[in-house]
This record gives C-alpha cells, sequence and structure tokens, in this order.
C-alpha cells in the first residue's frame, strides 16, 4: 500500500498543476486520480508519517455516533469533553470565520457524522410538546442505518451510498466535507467493496 501512496505522489509532483487554495499554502493536484486497496491486506494507511491510530478511530465512531460537537470528540480520543488537549477538529471550532456561526463551544454545525445519521428532508411536520404547546419538526434520515438495513435486504441493489456533501447546508458546516460520497457495492460472491469520493 506505502508502494502504491508513494507512486501516486510521485505522479502528482511529476504531472500535476500548481494552484493557490483558501490556506494560502498552495497545491498541487491531479484531477480524478484513482486509488485501490484490498482491505483483507491491511488497514489503507495513506501515510508516510506516523499514524495516529486512536485519533483516527475516535474521529470515526464520532461521524458514525452522529455528533458535530468537538467536545465529544474530545470526551472520545481523550476520556473527558472538558480535557484541555486538543482533536483534529478543535482549530475548526475555534476559527474565527465559524464562533459567530457556532451554536455553543464546541459546536461545528452539520459536519460528517450530522449528515450521515440526521440528514434533514424536505418534510416537516407539527408536533405537540410536553407544554401543550405545537411546533415544527424537520424529518431526519439515517443514512448509516438506511444504508445498512440496504445492503442486508438487496445487497446486489445499486444504491447503496452515502453522502456527506449537503449543498443546503455547506454554510451551516465549520469545514465543508473532504470525503462527501461513497457507494457501496456487493459481488456475486458476497464480497463487499466500496468507491469514496
Amino acid at each position: 500500500m506505502e508502494t502504491q501512496y508513494l507512486n501516486a505522489l510521485k505522479f502528482v509532483l511529476d504531472n500535476g498543476t500548481t494552484k493557490t487554495d483558501r490556506t494560502g499554502v498552495g497545491t498541487i493536484s491531479c484531477f480524478g486520480m484513482q486509488q485501490r486497496y484490498d482491505l483483507r491486506l491491511g488497514f489503507p494507511a495513506v501515510t508516510t508519517k506516523k499514524l495516529a491510530w486512536r485519533s483516527v478511530a475516535s474521529e470515526l465512531l464520532w461521524f458514525i455516533e452522529g455528533s458535530g460537537d468537538e467536545k465529544r470528540l474530545r470526551e472520545i480520543l481523550h476520556g473527558s469533553g472538558d480535557s484541555d488537549k486538543d482533536t483534529i477538529w478543535t482549530a475548526n471550532a475555534t476559527a474565527a470565520y465559524w464562533k459567530p456561526r457556532a451554536k455553543y463551544e464546541g459546536d461545528l454545525g452539520r459536519v460528517y457524522g450530522v449528515q450521515w445519521r440526521h440528514w434533514r428532508t424536505h418534510e416537516t411536520e407539527w408536533q405537540r410538546t410536553d407544554t401543550g404547546k405545537e411546533q415544527v419538526v424537520v424529518k431526519e434520515v439515517d443514512q448509516l442505518k438506511q444504508l445498512i438495513e440496504g445492503i442486508k435486504a438487496d445487497p446486489y441493489g445499486r444504491r447503496h451510498i452515502l453522502s456527506a456533501w449537503n449543498p443546503g447546508e455547506l454554510e451551516l458546516m465549520a469545514l465543508p466535507p473532504c470525503h462527501t460520497f461513497a457507494q457501496f457495492y456487493v459481488s456475486a460472491d458476497n464480497k463487499l467493496s466500496c468507491q469514496m469520493y
């Protein structure tokens, strides 16, 4: 896997286009490159650096949970939401461009896990609260639950999709998603594949 990754980096350096970006650092990129990894051979850690495995696992658990709260990620990673230790999302939660839009300290908005587990639909309904008042409730889709149920019920279906890219809510995210879309595929011999963009 490391050789494949290094070959891809070399290809980008040799053939890529240099551009400016939002960070001011700049990038060298090649559009549409693909990488394929057989997970039976191990986890595809595409890096030449030491992998912070606990951080990776904690972030994935946080996504699966459906949270958009950086303090919750801190709790999963460090054992306490009040820890003074940072997470990979701390800089986004405290960024000057985001803080005025955050609803509470640590709020990251409708990022990955929120989209995976609480995708808002166009439907709303009126519900009566415990105090007897009526309020509008936006219905949600749990994409992850639907994905798992869909693969179990119709493994050869082509609509096993998980999306984090929600154009109507990009401004409600501290950082728009990098991994935006995944499609899952079950082969005739019952092997599960995933293509992620």
